[in-house]
């Protein structure tokens, strides 16, 4: 009898951190499947996050969050990849305790650069760079908490990224292996 499903790897971290991008990354590598939670809330509701913060607020989107979270964690068995505001749940922060959990770690320069002007993220209406700068002084705590490996971003490829993720979590590559 088994049991329920088990990520192979959680990854947490701001916007622009590139959890999505790593995510595809590992899954590759790995010959798993990706989950994107983000992704999950946008199929469940048929719109964007960023319609659901305009049409319903962010308290309706962090309560469809939370359940896409609960489920994705209970059912999926490769890498998944969080939104970025998911730890701030209490429950979603339980949920993850016994989970190999990555925080992408990125600064406020390399976020800014990735996340770009941030029409598509409802977070950052207003002064952008701003914005960034007090959602990563209030998260990275939080991130840092949650985390049983972190991985700095800034000035790295996503593919170094993920390389440094698979080396922590299977040991050193073998010969040949990239």
């Amino acid at each position: 009898m088994s049991g329920p499903a088990r990520a192979r790897v959680v990854l947490v971290g701001p916007m622009g951190a590139g959890k999505t991008t790593v995510a595809r990354l590992l899954a590759a590598a790995w010959g798993t499947t990706v989950r994107d939670t983000d992704h999950d809330v946008e199929a469940a509701e048929g719109r964007t996050i960023s319609d659901i913060f305009v049409d319903s607020g962010e308290d309706a989107f962090r309560a469809l969050e939370r359940h896409a979270v609960a489920e994705a964690l209970s059912q999926h068995d490769g890498v998944l990849a969080l939104g970025g505001g998911a730890v701030l749940d209490p429950a979603t922060r339980a949920l993850l305790a016994g989970h190999q959990v990555v925080f992408l770690r990125v600064g406020l320069s390399d976020a800014v650069k990735r996340v770009g002007l941030g029409v598509s993220r409802p977070l950052l209406l207003g002064n952008v760079r701003g914005r960034i700068k007090a959602l990563l002084d209030e998260r990275t705590p939080i991130y840092e908490s949650v985390a049983t490996l972190v991985v700095d971003t800034d000035g790295r490829s996503p593919e170094d990224v993920a390389k440094e993720i698979r080396a922590a979590l299977d040991g050193p590559a073998r010969e040949g292996e990239a």
